[in-house]
């Protein structure tokens, strides 16, 4: 009597823990399609601009991981900007270094001063 008593109240037991763990796998699911923490307004030039920081935003709200956005000031009467993107990292901290990181190699690349510096637009 005694071990099937001991039987269902461990049964009992370990499926309120799986009840309470449920909220916790939801929590980790895909941030595919999330724009994620936005610091500031993200501005993309009409289609036709040069350049492939469209591509970039839309490649950073795609991504299923932890990922970031960066670039220098923009806006509609800023002349050219610079951005850079990295997806999939392993936190939201390492994405927006690394993000950064790219974003200061495209100003260095470009020979860009002008423009100001890099940052993190939005992550998640």
């Amino acid at each position: 009597m005694k071990r099937r008593l001991f039987k269902e109240t461990t049964a009992s037991i370990l499926a309120g823990l799986l009840i309470l763990a449920t909220p916790g796998a939801s929590a980790a699911a895909s941030l595919a399609g999330k724009v994620g923490d936005k610091r500031s307004f993200v501005y993309l030039p009409q289609q036709g601009s040069e350049g492939n920081c469209r591509q970039a935003y839309n490649a950073y709200v795609a991504a299923a991981g932890h990922s970031a956005y960066a670039s220098t000031i923009t806006g509609a009467r800023v002349l050219y900007f610079v951005c850079g993107v990295h997806i999939n990292a392993p936190s939201q901290k390492a994405a927006e270094a690394l993000a950064l990181k790219s974003c200061e190699a495209g100003r260095k690349k470009f020979k860009v001063d002008m423009v100001g510096g890099c940052g993190v637009v939005a992550s998640k």
